[in-house]
């Protein structure tokens, strides 16, 4: 499979409030490779081999002082990288990763407001079913 990349959907009313944490499209992005997914937020980095990614789903309508920025979530210890409110995609791991405090709270999963989060989560499950198309 080639590289996939997904750029991040900037909600306009929060766009310069990122900005002012390193956060914009240019910095922001999530790529699929043929050994690993990556979420990029500024200067934060999420890596994970395939292997790890359990399941993949699309969550919506988000209250947004709980979506925009990078956020760990107290009731399960998920990370989102928020730049809207509207829509995500949601990836589960087998094992938790590591991405805002380092290697002292793993996450078990990730959150990414992309523009396409249906398209997301097709590629994902395309490379979950079968890792060498």
């Amino acid at each position: 499979m080639s590289t996939e990349r997904f750029a991040f959907a900037f909600d306009r009313r929060f766009a310069r409030l990122l900005t002012l944490v390193g956060i914009r499209p240019d910095t922001a992005e999530v790529v699929l490779t043929d050994t690993a997914l990556t979420a990029r937020f500024g200067r934060l980095r999420l890596t994970t081999p395939w292997s790890n990614v359990r399941d993949v789903e699309v969550t919506r309508g988000y209250r947004w002082f709980k979506a925009i920025g990078p956020r760990a979530s107290l009731a399960d210890r998920g990370v989102t990288f928020g730049t809207n409110a509207q829509a995500g995609t949601c990836v589960c791991f087998h094992t938790p990763v590591p991405a805002l405090a380092g290697e002292r709270l793993p996450h078990p999963g990730l959150t990414v407001t992309v523009a396409d989060p249906e398209g997301l989560a097709a590629a994902i499950r395309r490379r979950l079913e079968d890792p060498t198309a």
